[in-house]
């Protein structure tokens, strides 16, 4: 747990305005950038901070609400006067983007929706006679969990159709309702599921029979998504969060009792780490998984005995990361032991899982970066990739003998769907790339014969050939070469006159995936170029190419997006000026980076819950992510030289008077991973030292939190905002 000639000394002195009196405010500024008024100017007291002996001031600290753990679990709970200058930043963003573009956003959001198949469902994934599957009603917001009965002929789901969950009609009266997860118990006579209702982290603990769909009369609050049930179907383990968010317990429930009574298994006293829980492919051991950035810790608990205490797998070790599975005899644990950087796969008896025993199954090859590791009865199926691009290789585990699927496309993504089955020789994957809607696929491990299951469906129409997919590199400062995924329509012309959106992350070792999203075409079809930058700080060229872009690296994953984007117009793909950029979280942290550092090469800048106050957030131990985010970043609070290098990339420690581009911040209430706060304060300083530049946006979400809006048609007009921002920055709004 990602400045323009400051000629005001006193703009609309000392408070924030209300959003009954902003719009006459603004009216009375001189008119900057695109003749949009200046915006609210949030009020300044002083906020001294020093560290390593250096003071500097935060004047926009009050923004953060005293009581800000209680307006995350509760939005209302925000002070009069944050609430006050944050409606003021909403009406302003109505007033400058969202009015002026309604009738483009109102398009934009019924493409989206017609892109979408409103009654669309799932594959029916078996368990044993059963088989369940998702799916959505015409004109629903909201999940139906449903399953039906397995013929046991034909192995498909053939039975009646059994609702479990209904999100439409439990979210009715909600402000806020967002299904995280389910789990059938192994008699599958018992539910868990977890919704949150806040749209922060904290969700709550049901328990329903399948029988009737009745829940049992009580509930466990404060956990956090994600359980594992013990072999005898009424043991089960759950997480719960500590007041900062962070999972702190390791719970043992059993169905029926009072949770009064649950038993702790575990606890976590090092915030540094992340936590969390899981079971083998085998279901045979609860796997409980401690993390840092770059090493790891597990311990293992049978499940035929819940009861037991958790086991420590292997002693810590720092700088390693492993995670072991089970199949029959013997743990096969994915690990980077031993210089592997790009990751091998151990094998140790069950008796002897320390590190000392484990001998090499599939050894380390460099350029082939083993993602995960799927095992079944019969098989292991590993989820790689070389060179940015993702395969799949099946070995038998009898004969040792391997394989891999091929795949058309020059750019495409991958993703295997575990199942419930263990004991099976159908592995369900979903192939689909930026011009082709996701397939879903049944492989016979054996036969390797493939079954199309599923296509997804666009109800608006599709032609996957009106657009070109391109793969190409943009070769930074130091010789690294930086994959970009391009797509556009057939029809834009690649002359170096159209305009683009590039789209970045570069953090915590994700990697951003040749993927199909229905929400880009809206843009594509537009004539936009639309291109994912693989940076630094992903994984998608490998471990390396994470650690190449953390901590005192970091830089790299600026320099890359900022490459990138000159990538783009040197190739003539893109227009010099008619770059907007976007991304989210830590992404946000990028584009503000490169903002500070680039601004004369954008025409615009998407920061979605844009984790900006980089030094002041991991210089505060009290925030939900910040100790496990030191070996990401580095720990500003006993580090000198981290201090230092963060403080020169930190956006909103880095803002200054220069040209910048329209800004559109995203942000909400009640996110618990970048706080409010965040993109709040970065909009305000901007106004202040850059008035003559943007214009400054920020969108505020009251009621959700990271994921934004929790219904998929509230999430679509979110998407259509955003697009609306990017086709005004571009002059075809």
């Amino acid at each position: 747990m990602q400045q323009l000639f400051d000629r005001r000394s006193v703009l609309l002195a000392g408070a924030a305005m209300t959003a009954s009196t902003a719009l006459p405010a603004f009216a009375q500024s001189s008119a900057p950038r695109r003749g949009a008024p200046l915006g609210p100017i949030a009020k300044k007291i002083a906020h001294e901070i020093t560290q390593h002996g250096q003071t500097r001031t935060d004047n926009y600290h009050w923004l953060r609400d005293a009581n800000w753990q209680a307006v995350i679990d509760e939005p209302s709970k925000l002070s009069d006067e944050i609430r006050t200058h944050i409606e003021a930043e909403n009406a302003y963003t109505k007033s400058v983007l969202l009015d002026p573009t309604a009738k483009l956003r109102a398009d934009l959001f019924e493409e989206l929706k017609g892109k979408i198949k409103q009654d669309d469902s799932s594959v029916p994934a078996r368990d044993g006679a059963w088989a369940y599957a998702t799916r959505f009603r015409t004109g629903g917001q909201y999940p139906i969990v449903y399953r039906k009965a397995v013929d046991a002929a034909t192995g498909e789901a053939t039975g009646a159709e059994q609702i479990l969950i209904d999100g439409d009609k439990e979210s009715k009266g909600e402000k806020f309702w967002r299904l995280q997860d389910w789990e059938q118990s192994p008699t599958q006579d018992l539910l868990a599921y977890f919704v949150d209702y806040e749209g922060g982290n904290k969700v709550t603990l049901r328990f329903r029979a399948t029988a009737n769909g009745s829940d049992l009369p009580y509930k466990i609050e404060g956990a956090s998504a994600g359980l594992v049930w013990a072999k005898d179907g009424r043991t089960c383990f759950y997480c719960l969060l500590d007041d900062n968010f962070r999972v702190a317990k390791i719970m043992r429930h059993v169905v029926g009792e009072d949770p009064k009574t649950d038993v702790m298994i575990f606890e976590e006293k090092d915030a540094s780490f992340q936590t969390g829980i899981g079971k083998t492919a085998s279901g045979d051991y609860l796997i409980i998984y401690r993390s840092q950035s770059e090493s790891s810790d597990v311990l293992i608990l049978p499940l035929t005995t819940p009861t037991a205490k958790p086991k420590r797998f292997t002693p810590y070790r720092k700088g390693v990361e492993y995670l072991p599975d089970h199949h029959g005899g013997h743990f096969y644990i994915r690990n980077n032991s031993g210089g592997a950087i790009d990751f091998k796969i151990s094998k140790t008896p069950v008796s002897k899982t320390n590190a000392s025993n484990w001998t090499d199954f599939i050894p380390h090859e460099a350029g082939r970066f083993i993602e995960t590791v799927q095992l079944y009865a019969g098989h292991m199926v590993r989820e790689e990739s070389v060179d940015a691009l993702p395969r799949l290789t099946v070995r038998d585990m009898v004969s040792g003998k391997e394989h891999q699927i091929d795949f058309p496309e020059e750019a495409y993504d991958l993703s295997v769907l575990r199942g419930f089955e263990w004991n099976t020789t159908t592995l369900r994957f979903t192939y689909n790339s930026p011009s082709t809607p996701t397939e879903t696929w049944d492989y016979d491990l054996n036969s390797k014969s493939r079954t199309l299951r599923k296509t997804q469906e666009i109800p608006s129409g599709h032609d996957k050939n009106n657009y070109v997919v391109r793969r190409t590199v943009a070769v930074a400062s130091d010789g690294a070469r930086v994959p970009l995924t391009i797509l556009y329509h057939k029809k834009t012309p690649i002359d170096g006159t159209a305009p683009a959106l590039l789209y970045g992350y570069g953090s915590y070792g994700i990697s951003m995936p040749a993927s199909f999203s229905t929400a880009r075409l809206p843009l594509v079809d537009r004539g936009m170029v639309y291109c994912i930058a693989h940076i630094r700080g992903g994984q998608d060229r490998g471990y390396q190419w994470y650690l190449d872009g953390k901590l005192m690296k970091k830089q790299n994953t600026f320099s890359d997006f900022a490459r990138a984007a000159e990538a783009l117009v040197e190739q003539k793909f893109a227009a010099p000026k008619q770059i907007v950029i976007e991304g989210r979280s830590a992404g946000g942290l990028l584009v503000g980076a490169v903002m500070n550092q680039r601004p004369e090469l954008f025409a615009g800048v998407i920061g979605g819950v844009a984790f900006v106050d980089v030094i002041n957030t991991i210089s505060d131990a009290e925030l939900p992510l910040t100790p496990p985010e030191w070996t990401e970043w580095g720990d500003p609070i006993k580090s000198k030289a981290a201090f230092d290098y963060m403080m020169a990339y930190s956006p909103y420690d880095q803002v200054g008077t220069k040209a910048y581009p329209p800004l559109f911040a995203q942000t909400a209430l009640s996110d618990s991973q970048v706080t409010y706060w965040e993109p709040t304060k970065w909009v305000a300083k901007l106004r202040e030292l850059s008035p003559e530049a943007g214009p400054f946006m920020l969108n505020v979400n009251m009621t959700a939190g990271h994921g934004g809006a929790s219904g998929r048609f509230d999430r679509l007009k979110e998407v259509a905002d955003s697009h609306a921002f990017a086709l005004w920055c571009v002059g075809k709004a």
